[in-house]
């Protein structure tokens, strides 16, 4: 099977394509772009399957990064994920940005465990942590700084993700290992790890809590009675 996998829940838009068979990737394409995700989508994903040299109607299944992450760029992979699913009639399926950044981080540092730390702003974090098996440990959720440092210093875990390096500073004397500092991982692992999930479920945005953006009371019209 050719899986496609793509990626739009940090900086980066970013897609490749996955031969299962032969557990080789077959092309890639990675963007450090911010902002502008659904503008620049869909050209990455066409520009990743003419690089593996596949079409629309070549691929089995689809995976995305589902968050946490941006609220917008969380949407649009999943939205595109589901649109494409649907059009193809193959399956689609998410993973989280944690578990991915701890996978990275666990192939860098085999038989340890791994705390996942995504910077979320306004003093929280997004955290899950795993142990050495990769058993979660502490689910992921949204936490703040105090509790973050406090399960890190408890764990004594090697630390991944955009908040890895405050932590780490946070919790000296304490010497603990950093692996990645992105808010995602390599595209491949989010390919990789979609393997061995439920391909039934259909991908879902995780998010963590409530969206920073939110409509102003006064300007909501109200409701029709009919």
């Amino acid at each position: 099977m050719n899986l496609l996998a793509i990626d739009t829940a940090a900086n980066f838009c970013s897609a490749c394509v996955l031969n299962t068979e032969a557990g080789s990737e077959l092309g890639r394409t990675v963007h450090d772009i911010g902002k502008g995700h659904a503008e620049l989508l869909l050209g990455v994903i066409e520009e990743t399957l003419r690089i593996s040299k596949v079409g629309y109607a070549d691929l089995g299944g689809i995976a995305v990064a589902a968050g946490p992450g941006s609220f917008t760029g969380v949407r649009v992979g999943v939205s595109a994920a589901r649109g494409l699913a649907l059009a193809l009639k193959i399956p689609a399926v998410g993973v989280t940005t944690l578990e991915a950044i701890a996978e990275e981080a666990r192939s860098a540092y085999p038989g340890r465990s791994i705390m996942a730390v995504i910077d979320a702003r306004r003093d929280e974090f997004y955290t899950a942590a795993f142990d050495a098996l990769g058993v979660v440990v502490h689910a992921a959720s949204a936490i703040g700084l105090d509790e973050a440092i406090a399960l890190a210093a408890k764990l004594r875990p090697v630390l991944a993700g955009s908040a890895a390096g405050l932590i780490a500073n946070a919790v000296q004397p304490l010497d603990l290992d950093v692996g990645s500092t992105s808010a995602t991982a390599d595209i491949g692992v989010y390919a990789r790890l979609a393997l061995a999930k439920n391909w039934s479920e259909k991908p879902r945005p995780v998010y963590l809590r409530e969206p920073d953006a939110k409509p102003q009371a006064g300007l909501i019209l109200p409701r029709s009675g009919n």
